[in-house]
């Protein structure tokens, strides 16, 4: 999905950077800007002083849309023009080092795509959906303001950082920054924390579509259409992005409409697969994902995926805005202070900052950042629109996510999330167990709600099912009743879909990773084109998370299972490791001023998942600490009891075994981000005391490229890149 290459002179029109796009306002923009505050100031106001009365879910929405959009029209334009001085005479990685492989100059629409689907997997997705136990206002506080000033914020200036270092991942970063003591702990943290996220995203992927052959044939045709959309866009029409994304559209939704088809039919029962089958499946595409050229599987097949991720997106909006469903949560909830809720334990400090892991600040962006983005694109203006902007648009799935929560029967919501270890995993044991937490259910009205979506939803934990039942239910008020079990199963597969982006580019880039750790000691194997490193490299990745989620699937105490609650916190920790070196590369580059801007995150970051780790170590309370934890069934092991979720005494082994190793890793990987924190703030100090240090910045090379630097060109852009479209045979690709 390339774009193609133009030649420019080094003063021609379209060099400028973004600083040229719209110098000041006219009154008439200055209106709409203030009239957009305005709306989001009312919509704040009512937020914080409702109390009591009936809210409804539009003043979530309408709040997150104005702030979003003042966010990127002034904070982001801010970061690209001041402090990071983004030059689109500068060569990117992608121009320079084009191989047709890894490196690929791509147009910044299907890079975008790209970018989102690989962000954007369970985390938005599923950690609003668990927070929303501790109300509504503090989840949609943390997402909106922490991906202003923090998410957004880290993936624009690691995508920043690593375009500028040829495209080299987090941890080597980090390593030539800092030095080898914290570069070697990056590492190893980093590495380490990459396998059991991309563990956590394909189980969620394999428990989405286990038994479900609508999804199972959807997302098994977007393949074949993603490589038909590659070779269309590469040799049949170059540059007809707009071509290609009318004919893609076209098939995706042929296969959505077809999967429900053949759910129905005697093809169904042969894509009906079991749970291991989908993990070797799922193993066997990874690999082959990692190592295809970008051009011809990845880029295209996260860019057809983005349709319907921001299409269900923005029909939920659409949804919500016809609806108009009323908030059934509290603003904030007991289970906030009290730290006891049944979703998940743990005060709203720091706790609800670890649950919401994704949509406000992930560290998993920061890897994708580094990884598969920056070789692929193609100007240096576009690092905002597609860094900080792509974050904002995840962001807006996270808020969606705790709305479709949010406006679910509380009694119903905690009827799915509770465990079985407490429901027991019967509608009347749920009905028992809501109604002393407070809440009204009757077994009337739990068995209405399974029988309208045709699914069991007792206890089915982790989110997902949630998350699909809101939809179902804004979706079945807004657009005609009668459609909600079809709904609820689109929803499950719109989830896979959503996560499944996430585990092929995440995939690539820890073979990235793995082969510029590996090079630091063999040269050779750090070359990303030489195949034998990638291929063993892509095999040593995916063997490594394709185990721990074939073990998963197969044992309910074993595998990923065993490590899953590690998620949170390891995905912030990681980005505690991309602010220190965001920090770092600016003190080291005399950009003492505007330091703060990585440094506020980062100080918030630690502070949470410091805090968190602590408490997860050291708690004395079985349900928050790991050791408590293992203290508490080895204490009921010698008494002869069995507790919940075990079921035999091998069983009660195995949660002491897993606690135990939970809170040894928590341990360490604290203890790695402390070392990286303290060798860097070295350098902190040598930095200021100097002025500036040497950083491993590549030299500049003037560009030869021609594009616009954001979604729509300007009509100076038009104008420039039409000239020499015309001049060299080109069909206004890039428009």
């Amino acid at each position: 999905m390339s774009t193609s290459t133009t030649t420019r002179p080094p003063d021609g029109p379209s060099s400028h950077g973004p600083e040229d796009r719209g110098r000041g306002m006219t009154p008439r923009s200055m209106a709409v800007w203030v009239g957009v505050a305005v709306i989001g100031a009312v919509c704040w106001s009512v937020l914080a002083l409702s109390r009591g009365e009936s809210v409804s879910a539009l003043w979530i929405l309408f709040a997150a849309l104005s702030s979003y959009l003042i966010a990127y029209r002034f904070y982001s334009r801010f970061i690209a023009r001041r402090v990071l001085q983004l030059d689109d005479t500068r060569a990117t990685p992608a121009e320079r080092m084009q191989n047709g492989n890894d490196y690929e100059v791509t147009d910044r629409r299907v890079l975008f795509g790209h970018h989102f689907a690989a962000i954007a997997g369970a985390g938005p997705l599923v950690g609003p959906v668990l927070a929303a136990q501790m109300g509504y206002l503090p989840g949609t506080v943390w997402i909106i303001v922490g991906v202003i000033f923090a998410g957004a914020v880290q993936d624009m200036v690691v995508l920043f950082l690593s375009m500028r270092r040829d495209g080299k991942s987090l941890g080597q970063m980090v390593r030539e920054e800092i030095g080898v003591v914290g570069g070697t702990a990056a590492l190893i943290a980093v590495f380490a924390i990459m396998i059991i996220i991309l563990a956590v995203l394909a189980l969620v992927v394999v428990n989405a579509l286990a038994e479900s052959p609508w999804g199972v044939f959807s997302i098994a045709l977007t393949i074949p259409i993603a490589l038909f959309m590659g070779v269309y866009l590469r040799f049949l029409r170059p540059g007809q992005v707009l071509e290609v994304t009318a004919i893609g559209f076209v098939l995706l939704m042929l296969a959505i409409i077809g999967g429900g088809y053949v759910e129905g039919s005697a093809l169904g029962d042969s894509l009906t697969l079991s749970k291991e089958t989908l993990t070797v499946a799922l193993v066997v595409y990874g690999f082959v994902a990692s190592i295809l050229p970008v051009w011809m599987l990845l880029t295209p097949r996260d860019y057809l995926s983005t349709f319907m991720k921001i299409g269900v997106i923005l029909l939920l909006a659409v949804g919500m805005v016809v609806a108009r469903p009323v908030l059934q949560n509290e603003a904030v909830t007991s289970f906030a202070t009290a730290g006891d809720g049944p979703v998940f334990a743990g005060s709203l400090f720091p706790f609800l900052f670890i649950t919401i892991a994704c949509g406000a600040l992930s560290g998993f962006h920061a890897l994708i950042a580094s990884g598969t983005t920056p070789k692929m694109i193609a100007k240096e203006s576009h690092v905002r629109m597609i860094g900080y902007g792509g974050m904002l648009m995840e962001s807006f799935v996270a808020i969606s996510a705790l709305i479709a929560a949010s406006v679910i029967d509380q009694g119903l919501y905690f009827a799915i999330n509770a465990p079985a270890g407490v429901t027991g995993g019967t509608i009347d044991g749920a009905v028992s167990f809501v109604n002393g937490l407070g809440f009204t259910l009757t077994p009337d009205q739990l068995q209405a709600a399974t029988a309208s979506v045709e699914e069991d939803l007792v206890s089915r934990t982790g989110g997902a099912p949630t998350l699909a039942f809101g939809i179902s239910s804004i979706f079945s008020s807004a657009f005609g009743g009668g459609l909600a079990a079809f709904w609820y199963h689109f929803a499950i597969m719109f989830e896979a879909l959503f996560i499944l982006t996430a585990v092929d580019a995440g995939t690539r880039v820890g073979r990235f990773m793995l082969q510029d750790t590996v090079g630091n000691v063999w040269t050779r194997f750090g070359d990303t084109s030489w195949k034998p490193a990638a291929w063993i490299s892509s095999a040593v990745v995916v063997a490594c998370w394709g185990y721990m989620l074939y073990v998963g699937v197969t044992d309910p105490l074993g595998g990923i299972n065993q490590l899953f609650p590690l998620f949170g916190i390891a995905n912030q920790l990681l980005a505690a490791i991309a602010l220190t070196l965001c920090v770092t590369v600016f003190l080291k580059r005399g950009m003492v001023r505007w330091v703060w801007v990585p440094a506020v995150p980062l100080a918030w970051d630690l502070v949470t998942t410091m805090t968190a780790s602590y408490q997860k170590v050291f708690s004395d309370n079985p349900a928050l600490g790991y050791f408590a934890q293992a203290d508490r069934y080895r204490t009921a092991r010698d008494a002869g009891e069995i507790l919940a979720p075990a079921t035999d005494v091998s069983q009660m082994e195995t949660v002491i075994t897993n606690s135990t190793v939970n809170g040894i890793l928590q341990a360490s990987f604290a203890l790695l981000v402390i070392v990286i924190v303290a060798n860097a703030a070295l350098i902190w100090v040598k930095a200021l005391r100097a002025g500036s240090l040497p950083t491993t910045e590549v030299p500049a090379v003037a560009s030869q490229l021609v594009a616009p630097a954001d979604f729509f060109a300007t009509s100076q852009e038009k104008a420039a890149v039409g000239a020499w479209e015309a001049e060299h045979g080109h069909s206004g690709s890039r428009r």
